[in-house]
């Protein structure tokens, strides 16, 4: 009877030693977090992108290759299967920051991520379906400016790249503050109107206290600009002063060349 009991004591250790074990396991799988290469290889999106192109992944195997990595209990492309199960495309890039938050899975970060990749879809229809806007007058600019200089507390140097046609290519913020020519350098300028093939240049600023009469600091600066333009072969067409709900064509005005 003694063996017998000794004998169930040895075993009920063995089912302990085990069922720690297991319970070891568990804690450890709880914490690992199935990743891209957890996938077999010919079944990894990012793999298939290379080799066959994105238009080969489905919907959610895109967005996969974005978030890179799924959760506790999913790997990611049956994570994101599952979150286009419950929203569809537009619905998914309709939805806040905080919504995104809402899905299981889906913490800041990755809500970040989702975010990014439809707002960059966005401004790239927005850059296709948009025309050329063309700079015909001084007041073809300040009606262009006007709306994002209104509030400025700063002066803001803003530069329109023109094309042959005078229709905008790009416009770019070069620097913000007092506008003087220590500050503003040519470089800054023409650096993209040479990335750009730019065939002539705009010039703009605000003047925060809402009076656009030119300071001797502005003329300065665009004479500077107009000889670097020269330099490289670019016209500086105008500068253009913005002020509350008026502004001044230093060109117009007789005040450059």
């Amino acid at each position: 009877m003694i063996k017998y009991n000794y004998i169930l004591f040895i075993l009920n250790l063995i089912n302990i030693e085990y069922f720690i074990l297991y319970q070891v396991i568990l804690e450890v799988m709880s914490d690992y977090r199935l990743r891209m290469h957890d996938i077999p290889v010919d079944d990894r999106p990012t793999e298939r992108l290379l080799k066959y192109g994105p238009e080969s992944l489905s919907t959610a195997e895109l967005l996969a290759v974005v978030l890179r990595t799924g959760t506790q209990k999913e790997n990611v492309v049956n994570m994101c299967q599952r979150i286009f199960s419950e929203y569809n495309v537009k619905q998914l890039s309709q939805a806040q920051i905080s919504k995104l938050t809402q899905i299981h899975g889906i913490g800041p970060t990755k809500a970040a991520q989702i975010a990014a990749v439809f707002e960059l879809a966005r401004k790239l229809e927005r850059h296709v379906d948009e025309p050329k806007r063309k700079i015909r007058s001084p007041a073809d600019v300040y009606s262009m400016l006007y709306p994002g200089m209104r509030e400025q507390k700063r002066e803001k140097l803003v530069v329109l790249y023109l094309d042959t046609k005078n229709q905008v290519l790009k416009e770019e913020v070069v620097s913000i503050g007092s506008l003087n020519s220590s500050i503003v350098h040519p470089r800054e300028v023409f650096k993209s109107a040479l990335m750009e093939s730019s065939a002539s240049v705009i010039i703009s600023h605000n003047h925060p206290s809402g009076d656009p009469t030119p300071s001797k600091e502005d003329i300065a600066v665009t004479e500077k600009l107009i000889e670097g333009g020269k330099i490289l072969g670019i016209d500086v067409l105008d500068h253009v002063i913005i002020g509350d709900g008026r502004y001044v064509s230093l060109k117009d005005e007789g005040l450059v060349g």
